[in-house]
């Protein structure tokens, strides 16, 4: 059995795109950023440690994947914003710049670990105040790294896009679904099927 180590929406939809049997558990760690952390470490550790707890706390899992994404701009790393305040600040730096979304992937079993990461370029238009007050109020940028979802309302900020995009929703499935293959788990169950020869 494979169990995602998430209650994440977003990780939940990309990861039942790729046609895998799954369960979902919510594990508990401590997420903030150790001293001169840099982000894409700070994702790798929070992945392997999401997908460690899973395995200790889930003992029918042959697998657990753990994945975990945060923002990064000139070395500092946005995190979920704590206060309509800390949005502000954030969606101010990422104006009109070009930010790095990073996202790390760990499948562990108790013998086995693969794991991955992405780096994605973004780059925001200009934002101005009424944009960033009006998107607040939405309620979307609360629960999301750097502040905002490329995959909702957000992404009328974005200008351009170098990288993977499932990877700035929250799971990037090219390279989960290499980590899968890897692990002896087939993607696509039940979705393939053959094309009769009328509709070639």
């Amino acid at each position: 059995m494979l169990v995602l180590a998430s209650q994440s929406p977003r990780r939940r939809e990309l990861l039942a795109s790729l046609g895998v049997d799954f369960q979902t558990h919510s594990v508990d760690i401590v997420e903030s950023v150790r001293s001169s952390e840099a982000a894409d470490r700070y994702v790798s550790r929070l992945a392997l440690e999401k997908a460690q707890a899973g395995l200790a706390q889930r003992s029918d899992a042959q697998w657990v994947l753990g994945s975990d994404t945060t923002v990064a701009i000139d070395g500092q790393i946005l995190v979920k914003p704590e206060s309509e305040a800390d949005y502000q600040a954030m969606m101010r730096t990422l104006s009109g710049r070009t930010h790095q979304v990073f996202t790390a992937v760990a499948l562990v079993s108790q013998q086995t670990l693969f794991e991955t990461r992405v780096c994605t370029d973004v780059t925001f238009t200009e934002l101005t105040e009424d944009y960033i007050q009006h998107y607040w109020q939405t309620g979307e940028p609360a629960d999301k790294a750097g502040g905002y979802g490329i995959q909702g309302l957000g992404a009328i900020f974005v200008e351009e896009i170098r990288g993977s995009y499932s990877n700035v929703v929250g799971l990037p499935l090219h390279e989960t679904a290499r980590l899968l293959g890897q692990a002896g788990l087939p993607i696509w169950q039940g979705r393939l099927r053959l094309v009769p020869s009328n509709e070639q």
